[in-house]
């Protein structure tokens, strides 16, 4: 596996604040308005994330994939913030093929590129082999870096398959996010993370890893230890610690911060992050 220079030394934080699956009236504290993403971005940032993982929300705080909504979250966070911003491809898990596809049209920096279809809970996150090869090669043409989202070994397995059939994305590396501890998907624990990370082709030049719930903490562990990056994020977990509810994203970013300090691997500054990534400067 081919490592960016650098990556192994400083960390890349990814922050996911909000996702598709809560509802905004079991937790208030989740941002779903424009203004509350604003200044959970502007605050995130400050405490070392680099990147931004985004779901949207409509009035109503129910996901949606508008394109009005998508692109004032974009522009209104380029305004707001250095931050790479990724826009999710997945949305809900009951939104069709053919709307998920136009996420790319509201020119975010990257867009998330699931490698295959996975149980989730009680039900299906769809992601055929036809519609990863579109999105890979929707993305090569608009010049959004795709980051690869793992939730099983055999994700990596279709990782390969597209590099094979494509090439490399626009930017010319590959970056995989493990999502782990997915009710469905691949367990979160160290173990199931680096048999993962054993898998992974040559050409991927960094990866990331997420923990789902309780599984959080030691995969975000585990990652640093194994040179790997972080994303975390309401999306992902709303439990600080036991009976403590999370009240803002900030303070994920901030002990995830810590433990790379300890690390001795700092956060990457977002402009370090676009270098990583190869995110195209869309001023």
């Amino acid at each position: 596996m081919a490592l960016t220079q650098g990556s192994a030394h400083g960390t890349l934080i990814t922050v996911a604040p909000t996702g598709a699956e809560l509802a905004k009236a079991d937790f208030p504290q989740l941002p779903t308005t424009l203004e509350e993403l604003v200044e959970t971005a502007v605050a995130c940032e400050a405490a070392g994330a680099s990147m931004i993982h985004l779901h949207i929300r409509d009035g109503e705080h129910r996901p949606t994939l508008d394109q009005g909504h998508l692109k004032a979250a974009v522009d209104a966070l380029r305004e707001q913030t250095s931050l790479v911003i990724q826009l999710s491809t997945g949305g809900s898990v009951h939104d069709p093929l053919d709307q998920r596809l136009t996420v790319l049209d509201a020119e975010p920096d990257s867009c998330s590129l699931t490698c295959g279809t996975t149980n989730f809970g009680d039900d299906v996150f769809l992601n055929p082999y036809g519609f990863m090869s579109d999105l890979y090669v929707q993305a090569q043409e608009r010049e959004v870096v795709p980051e690869f989202e793992l939730f099983d070994l055999g994700h990596v397995t279709s990782l390969a398959r597209l590099i094979d059939t494509h090439g490399l994305p626009f930017g010319g590396k590959v970056h995989v996010d493990f999502v782990t501890g997915v009710p469905g998907g691949m367990p979160g624990t160290p173990a199931a993370l680096l048999a993962g990370v054993a898998m992974l082709p040559p050409e991927v030049t960094s990866w990331s890893a997420t923990g789902i719930g309780r599984s959080h903490l030691p995969v975000a562990a585990a990652a640093l230890s194994a040179g790997g990056h972080l994303r975390v994020g309401m999306e992902d977990n709303v439990v600080f610690a036991r009976g403590v509810p999370v009240e803002h994203n900030s303070q994920l970013v901030e002990r995830v911060v810590h433990l790379a300090d300890v690390m001795q691997r700092p956060a990457l500054s977002t402009a370090d992050a676009r270098v990583m990534l190869g995110v195209k400067d869309r001023g």
